[in-house]
């Protein structure tokens, strides 16, 4: 597990550092999700398993045959290409021998982004939803200089948006607008109270779109908080795995893990829209008592996705996400 701790103060203002990426920390621009193709370079999508397809494109599949990359020699066989015998080999040892290339094969990189009310919240820099945006901006431009098809889902608990892989700068953009108008409406429904059940509910049909969505040799990325993560969730998840690469990026905020420091002690309420409860700053037992709750949520979390058989990958909302890639938070980086 993987859990940022905030040890000392940032030294640069967050004004400063939200002036870097051209963004509000709350509100959802093109033009700062467009700027990560300039960033693409901080990360690597090279597939971690042998992936199936049928389209020719930058990924070694598993069968054998005619393509871009040579494998191995072996004796020529009745029905073989002539093209493709080895003349070296074959004058070296007096037998023919043909070449194998092993097949490139195109990977669709699909990315849901869950940017669900609960997604809008900050307490340092930026709303996870603006965080989950730019990490989402970041894999699909880096999948589009790698020539793979972008596609996937942009959903709230109100509205979702199914995209299929498109190739090319299209296929990002269609995505990035994808991501603006989706967190443009949750901004607008913030005050709009759905009780749990039908927030999990919506969570649970858009794993399942994201299920249906998925093909063979995907490669599939959920960004969220994983709040809403139920065993309904985890069975659609769990599917998708069987045949895909997933990867699930948990967006967390520092709050949510350590009360702020105060050097004298302070009541105060705090609530989720819905319940309402008292806490004591200062208070050393207070503080332990409501991080030893903070990690057992997320093991409880972690524990699920594991079991599905998803990678994980932790980000925070307090931090620049080049910040947190640059320092080696995640196992993908270049």
């Amino acid at each position: 597990m993987w859990l940022k701790q905030t040890t000392e103060k940032q030294q640069t203002s967050p004004v400063k550092l939200l002036e870097k990426v051209a963004s509000t920390g709350i509100s959802l621009s093109i033009n700062e999700l467009i700027q990560y193709q300039n960033k693409a370079s901080l990360i690597n999508l090279t597939a971690a398993k042998n992936l199936k397809g049928q389209m020719s494109g930058n990924y070694l599949a598993r069968t054998k045959g005619r393509g871009m990359e040579f494998d191995e020699v072996r004796h020529y066989q009745n029905g073989d290409d002539i093209r493709a015998i080895d003349w070296r080999v074959t004058a070296r040892t007096g037998k023919t021998h043909t070449k194998l290339f092993r097949e490139e094969v195109e990977r669709p990189v699909l990315i849901a982004t869950d940017l669900s009310t609960n997604m809008l919240f900050g307490s340092q820099l930026l709303f996870k939803s603006v965080q989950a945006a730019h990490l989402a901006a970041l894999v699909a431009w880096h999948a589009k200089g790698r020539g793979d098809r972008i596609g996937g889902i942009v959903f709230n608990q109100f509205q979702h948006a199914e995209l299929k892989p498109r190739s090319r700068k299209q296929g990002v953009l269609h995505y990035l607008h994808a991501l603006q108008t989706c967190h443009q409406v949750s901004e607008s429904n913030m005050q709009t109270q759905l009780d749990e059940a039908a927030n999990q509910l919506a969570f649970e049909q858009n794993c399942l779109r994201l299920r249906q969505l998925s093909r063979p040799g995907s490669l599939v990325y959920l960004l969220t908080d994983g709040h809403h993560i139920s065993s309904e969730a985890i069975r659609h998840l769990t599917y998708i795995t069987r045949h895909c690469e997933l990867v699930v990026c948990l967006i967390s905020d520092p709050l949510e893990t350590e009360l702020p420091q105060c050097s004298q002690k302070i009541n105060v309420s705090i609530t989720d829209g819905r319940q309402k409860q008292q806490l004591t700053l200062g208070d050393e037992k207070t503080a332990r008592h409501y991080h030893q709750q903070a990690l057992a949520f997320i093991n409880q979390k972690e524990q699920l996705l594991e079991k599905a058989g998803a990678r994980l990958l932790h980000f925070s909302a307090g931090e620049l996400l080049e910040e947190q890639i640059k320092n080696g938070v995640a196992p993908w980086i270049r």
